[in-house]
Order: structure tokens, then C-alpha cells, then sequence
């Protein structure tokens, strides 16, 4: 009787096992399916839809998208608020810049850890041409992609260094080390970075340049952030 009701049991977990098979099959099937269905006739459709949404509703829709030129990506970046909203502030920060007599039309500039390009159009809208922003990753037509701890630039070619990346410096000794080696002797190194709260803390970021003396130093609100700006003079005695 026992065996009996063991071979009972038996097929029917083959038969379930069985079951369960056809239905993960129709399954995968079906899934397939739907995303082949998903032809030239549907790309125009959720390209509407990619502009309304930041995210795909599903992974047939993900895999269906065609990715924007980069062309297109650089417009459609340059239309958004925040966008016009940073290029401002830098605007504004370069402004101070020209007032103390260091930064001019003709005026070669850097831009180091200049992310998606804010300073460099900022600059470029001021009337500066010769503006060359370099960062990590390679951010067309504005930033490309450079190391900011070695930057692949003669010893003196610029007039003047900016970056509002010290913060994020894997090593910023070296960073400034390489400011003041691609900036001419004479010209200027301008750096933003999180406010400082105390005399020491200026000191600190100071005590990083080795042939520079600091000429300015203010406080201001860059981006939404609080940050201090020092300028230092490139080639002057380090006081």
C-alpha cells in the first residue's frame, strides 16, 4: 500500500515539475514576443516619451531607444534652467576676475575638473575665446578628457588656471602643482572651493601653492553652494 501510494506521490511532482516548465517557457516566450513587436513603427512614439520621462517603463522600451546624438544631447542640455543657471554664476565669478585685471579677451584660460563645461561656456560667452576645459571624462564640445594630476600641457601656456574642483582632488598637492606648472609666470591661478571656516583652513589651502602668492580672497555663494575664492599670483614669492 505504501508503495503504492509513493509512486502516487511521484508523478505528481513529475507532473507539476512539468507543468511549471510549460508556463516559465510561455513565459519567456510571451516577453520575447512583446519586445520584437516594438518596431520602427514605435521609435518615434518613445522618442516622445524618453523627453517627457528620465527613465524607461519597462525593458523592452529601454532596449528599443535609440541614444541621442551628441549634438543633440549638447542642445537639449543647453535649454534646462540648471544649465543656464550655473553658466551665471560662473559668469558672475569671472566678472570679480576681469575687475582685478587678470583675466582679459585674449587671455588664455584653463578650466581644470570643469565637469559639463559651465565655466568654460560661461567664459566664452564673456568674449574669451581661448578657453580649454579638461576633466576625467570627455564632456564634447566643451570639456575633454584630460587627468588633472598630469595635464598634458607645455609649462607655462596659459594666463590663468580656474578650477572649482580642489574639493574633489585625489591629491591636491599635485593638482595645484600642476596649475601653477601650465600657468605663465605672472598670470593667475584661481581656485573655488567649500567655504572655509576659520584663518587655518585658508592657510591650509594656501600652503599648497609653492611659487605663488595669494593676491585675493573672498567668500561667495557659487552655484547654490557656499565657497571661497582665492586667487594667487603665479611666480611671486610665496608669502
Amino acid at each position: 500500500m505504501e508503495g503504492h501510494v509513493q509512486e502516487l506521490l511521484n508523478r505528481i511532482t513529475l507532473i507539476s515539475a512539468a507543468v511549471a516548465t510549460i508556463c516559465l517557457f510561455y513565459v519567456f516566450s510571451a516577453s520575447s514576443s512583446s519586445c520584437r513587436q516594438l518596431d520602427s513603427r514605435h521609435h518615434e512614439a518613445l522618442a516622445m516619451t524618453v523627453a517627457r520621462s528620465p527613465f524607461p517603463r519597462s525593458s523592452c522600451e529601454a532596449a528599443s531607444r535609440r541614444p541621442l546624438p551628441p549634438e543633440k544631447r549638447w542642445k537639449k542640455l543647453q535649454s534646462t534652467r540648471e544649465w543656464r543657471r550655473r553658466v551665471d554664476a560662473f559668469g558672475a565669478l569671472f566678472r570679480s576676475v576681469r575687475g582685478l585685471g587678470l583675466l582679459g579677451n585674449a587671455s588664455r584660460v584653463l578650466c581644470v575638473s570643469a565637469g559639463a563645461g559651465h565655466e568654460v561656456a560661461a567664459l566664452r560667452e564673456s568674449g574669451v575665446a581661448d578657453v580649454t576645459g579638461i576633466d576625467i571624462v570627455d564632456v564634447p564640445p566643451l570639456v575633454r578628457r584630460s587627468d588633472p594630476h598630469n595635464l598634458p600641457f607645455f609649462d607655462g601656456v596659459f594666463d590663468l588656471g580656474f578650477s572649482a574642483g580642489l574639493d574633489g582632488a585625489l591629491f591636491p598637492a599635485r593638482f595645484v602643482a600642476e596649475l601653477e606648472r601650465t600657468v605663465r609666470k605672472g598670470g593667475a591661478i584661481v581656485l573655488a572651493f567649500r567655504r572655509c571656516s576659520s584663518e587655518a583652513e585658508v592657510d591650509e589651502v594656501r600652503g599648497l601653492f609653492k611659487r605663488s602668492a595669494l593676491i585675493h580672497l573672498s567668500n561667495a555663494t557659487l552655484v547654490g553652494s557656499e565657497s571661497t575664492i582665492i586667487t594667487m599670483r603665479n611666480g611671486a614669492a610665496h608669502v
